[in-house]
């Protein structure tokens, strides 16, 4: 940025000057004689003499009175601002950046010519996490720097990272792709990743797996890049490449929740679609060890009840229960964690509480066909055979056509009506 320091252009103050003006009369006068002499006085000018009338003398001084005798008025208008932004920069390397910030945009506000101006408003709103506003003024230094073709790396670079951090991914998406295909420069992995999302955000998944990899490959250690290669290879059913990049996102970012939480939905999906037994099982013991992990960093139900199913998969129902139960107690838990609570207090054989945990399953989402099943097995268990066949005939009002209501229906029927 511009750094123009003034050089003052008077030396001597005014204050100064009417000093020694007034201190003049009473300067020592030359050495002379002590005996008086006489003057002639000086005569008296002409009426039209050209000099005009004889000046009135000046007034007594009085030297408890200021030099200056000036009353204070109201100015019109606003003092012009200066075009400088020497103080404005000095302002941010002290990392005063709201005044900074201000100041910028004064100078820019009086001259919108000023490219230094913007650039250094961009800056500081960037440095204050002001993205919206730090795009906006280092566009408009963009802008005017190449109208005078001179396009400055640095604005470009702050302005790609604050329309990324502004989550304004198309606008960044150009800059990013010149920024990271400089000739002769190695692409800097974080802006790699900034391409990537940007990509990503836009719909251009294959796009965006290609600049992921690269920047994973600048930094092994970018848990992010980690993260949404993860999410791109389920999206595929790529489920294995999933595990695994996911398992090192983790290991490079141990609280990076979000790969937890995706790890453990991946363990999931591989274990219920297993065709072997002893596979299944050692996934289902995978998202429990994953969604332990995630429920040290999120307690929310949404984290507790995948877990939750992790637990269930490997029939640790009473932990199930146990974690479920945090969230159960409010008045507003879905009816999809009732359900799984119900489901783990059944196979724990707790009939009881899971009859009344189904019952309110049932009141929250009535069209739950999981909670009626569950809840017409557990009246079976427990003899209570009228309620099971209300169960499922209410069901079946859900379901017309499905063939196990129907079965369960006409089994329960002798017994409903003893």
């Amino acid at each position: 940025m511009k750094n123009r320091i003034v050089a003052p252009i008077f030396t001597l103050s005014i204050a100064a000057l009417f000093a020694v003006m007034v201190a003049a009369p009473f300067m020592p006068a030359q050495a002379q004689s002590t005996r008086p002499r006489r003057v002639k006085p000086a005569p008296s000018p002409t009426p039209d003499s050209l000099l005009g009338p004889e000046p009135k003398p000046s007034p007594v001084a009085n030297n408890n009175a200021p030099l200056l005798d000036v009353k204070p008025t109201k100015p019109v208008g606003n003092a012009p601002v200066s075009t400088d932004t020497t103080h404005a920069f000095q302002l941010f390397q002290r990392k005063q950046y709201d005044a900074a910030a201000k100041e910028a945009k004064e100078i820019a506000a009086s001259d919108p010519g000023n490219a230094e101006a913007w650039k250094l408003a961009g800056f500081s709103e960037f440095y204050l996490k002001r993205y919206h506003d730090a795009a906006d003024d280092l566009q408009k230094a963009l802008d005017l720097q190449r109208r005078a073709s001179q396009e400055d790396p640095h604005t470009v670079d702050a302005l790609a990272e604050s329309y990324t951090l502004a989550e304004k991914f198309d606008r960044a998406l150009p800059l990013l792709v010149t920024i990271t295909t400089r000739p002769g420069a190695t692409p800097d992995a974080q802006f790699l990743y900034y391409r990537g999302l940007s990509e990503f955000k836009t719909g251009k998944a294959e796009a965006a797996e290609k600049t992921f990899n690269a920047a994973v490959k600048a930094n092994p250690k970018d848990a992010a890049a980690l993260l949404y290669l993860g999410q791109i290879a389920l999206a595929r059913k790529d489920v294995d490449t999933a595990i695994a990049t996911l398992n090192r996102a983790t290991t490079n970012d141990p609280k990076l929740a979000s790969a937890w939480f995706l790890l453990t939905s991946a363990y999931l999906r591989r274990a219920t679609s297993a065709t072997d037994e002893s596979k299944a099982s050692a996934d289902y013991l995978g998202a429990v060890r994953t969604g332990e992990a995630l429920t040290r960093l999120r307690s929310d139900e949404e984290a507790l009840g995948l877990y939750a199913r992790a637990l269930i998969g490997s029939q640790q129902y009473a932990r199930a229960a146990t974690v479920l139960e945090k969230s159960a107690s409010s008045d507003s838990v879905s009816g999809i964690t009732l359900y799984l609570l119900g489901l783990s207090y059944s196979r724990a054989n707790n009939f009881p509480k899971a009859i009344t945990t189904l019952e309110r399953a049932i009141a929250k989402t009535p069209n739950d066909v999981n909670s009626y099943r569950e809840l017409g097995y557990d009246y079976e268990k427990t003899k209570q055979y009228a309620k099971a066949f209300t169960t499922y005939q209410k069901a079946l009002t859900v379901t017309p056509d499905d063939a196990d209501f129907k079965e369960a229906l006409e089994r329960v029927r002798p017994f409903a009506k003893t």
